[in-house]
């Protein structure tokens, strides 16, 4: 059961592990860009070029989809960024239970944008976790986890597919564990959970108050999407890539106090940031020293 293209190369893997999927279970098909066109998703896409019964319900609960279920006759769920709660009546139908593949260390940034927030809050470590699924939202028994460092300037959609292939090889040897009866599972404290909700278009406008460091964790945070943004001289940009700086000249917030070559150097809290990249409405995305070139900034 899966979705987005996180949840690709765990598909594929276990393909290449030689398990014989029973069927796949992936959000019904959505309109996508501008021309709002059917297509769909990267689980979807796999799942049919192995030939595999792909089924899209719009819900678990009426009692359908476990008739599915139980007409497959498989042994083990496998859940990996689905976008859907599992019911008690679905968790009870494979004799192995079923397993989730969640992109955090758990209970840690526990919900759907664990990456993303990981990397918004400046964290310098994070990971893959697999658990036993229960009805509460990723607060199953933990199986196992991986763990990697997060690069000074990554960006959460390169730590997306970082994780996505980290997670594949933590679901094969989950379900290699399971297999063999060899896996052990251990309850989750949950007064450490954290959570991680959704993003927002709403999150996007950086604010100059804020630390250089926090407003460069948000910059990496929300790329690829909702993509961060602030107003320079009336107009609304996109900011891509920024670079923290040592100047210390006690501008206020917001104030622009240099722009060339090096890019847009714009004050916050405690010291400046550069912009590097940006884009302007309508425009490509681009190196600020770029569009600085046929485009004037005012201190």
């Amino acid at each position: 059961m899966g979705t987005p293209e996180f949840a690709r190369a765990p598909l594929e893997r276990l393909y290449r592990d030689g398990h014989d999927i029973a069927g796949v279970f992936t959000q019904p098909d959505k309109p996508v860009n501008r021309g709002m066109k059917v297509a769909c998703g990267p689980v979807k896409e796999l799942a049919l070029s192995r030939h595999t019964p792909v089924f899209q319900p719009k819900t678990l609960r009426d009692g359908a989809a476990a008739d599915v279920l139980r007409g497959l006759e498989c042994e083990l769920i496998a859940v990996v960024a689905y976008g859907k709660i599992l019911p008690r009546k679905i968790l009870g139908i494979p004799p192995l239970g079923a397993v989730n593949i969640h992109g955090s260390l758990l209970p840690k940034y526990r919900g759907a944008a664990p990456i993303q927030w990981a990397v918004l809050n400046g964290e310098t470590e994070t990971g893959v976790t697999s658990m036993l699924m229960a009805e509460e939202l990723d607060a199953g028994d933990i199986l196992y986890a991986k763990k990697t460092a997060i690069g000074e300037d990554e960006t959460a959609g390169q730590l997306y597919s970082r994780l996505s292939a980290l997670g594949a090889e933590l679901l094969s040897e989950t379900v290699g564990a399971i297999s063999s009866g060899a896996a052990v599972h251990i309850a989750q404290d949950h007064s450490q959970a954290t959570f991680a909700p959704p993003l927002t278009k709403d999150m996007a406008p950086i604010d100059w108050n804020g630390t250089a460091r926090s407003i460069k964790c948000k910059v990496q945070g929300l790329d690829p999407w909702p993509v961060a943004t602030t107003e320079l001289n009336g107009t609304v940009f996109k900011v891509y890539k920024v670079e923290t700086s040592d100047n210390r000249a006690g501008n206020a917030p917001g104030t622009i106090v240099s722009s060339g070559r090096h890019g847009i150097e714009v004050a916050c809290a405690d010291g400046t940031v550069v912009i590097k990249e940006l884009q302007a409405p309508g425009g490509k995305r681009m190196a600020s020293a770029d569009y600085l070139r046929g485009h004037e900034i005012i201190m």
